[in-house]
């Protein structure tokens, strides 16, 4: 199995030995790839709309965004790690995400997307993890991924690994590694009913403006050349 991490935060604090004890129940005989935020993709979107309108590898940070998009591709496995920031997600997350959208459903989606499963892993001083939990997970979904689960944690005794008490270290492991246990033989994710339901309203979509376009966009042209639409 091959499984890919997306670490929100370059710092080896909380979230870091979250995602280690996670990790070491999967180590064995499957490969990790792991990219870390902001080092391997430190921009932010600029809006110019080249992704959408001609091709995401002619956005001016595809030099970045595209080795973790196709490692992504190729994963089985997909993990999120990431602190809670003002109650969401850190920038460099979002900005990792905001590339991605030209992959979405109503844009271009990724048929390997279909079948991937994804974690999703926070922690925040003691603030509920759902709005940041959330903000990953809709991105997941509408890239077409129906197997998301979330993890999270309020460590309420600080933001720092080496002062949490053994006894709350010892809870978020065992907790962890049994979230993580879940993953340990590889299973294909399945298209939920809510992912068909968002593929069938996308198809509609592109239906409806194709009769209108006398030259398919770059995004009616990925849906005919995958088969989900006839010219």
């Amino acid at each position: 199995m091959k499984i890919v991490v997306i670490n929100g935060t370059e710092v080896k604090g909380c979230t870091y030995h979250i995602k280690e004890i996670f990790l070491s129940v999967l180590k064995k005989e499957n490969e990790i790839i792991e990219f870390y935020l902001p080092k391997d993709m430190p921009h932010f979107c600029i809006g110019c709309k080249t992704c959408f309108f001609k091709s995401e590898s002619l956005c001016p940070h595809a030099g970045y965004v595209m080795p973790i998009w196709n490692e992504m591709l190729k994963a089985d496995l997909l993990v999120f790690a990431a602190p809670v920031y003002a109650l969401s997600i850190p920038a460099q997350m979002k900005a990792l995400l905001d590339h991605l959208c030209c992959h979405w459903m109503v844009h271009r989606p990724e048929k390997a997307m279909f079948t991937k499963r994804a974690v999703i892993l926070t922690n925040s001083i003691g603030a509920s993890n759902r709005k940041a939990q959330k903000d990953i997970a809709t991105s997941l979904k509408w890239l077409g991924i129906s197997d998301v689960s979330c993890l999270g944690f309020g460590l309420m005794e600080g933001v720092v690994w080496e002062n949490l008490t053994d006894k709350r270290k010892d809870k978020i492991k065992r907790k962890v590694e049994s979230h993580a246990k879940k993953y340990v033989l590889f299973k294909p994710g399945r298209k939920s009913l809510t992912v068909k339901v968002l593929f069938f309203i996308c198809k509609m979509i592109h239906i409806g403006l194709l009769k209108k376009e006398e030259i398919p966009s770059a995004d009616n042209q990925h849906w005919i050349d995958n088969g989900w639409i006839k010219r």
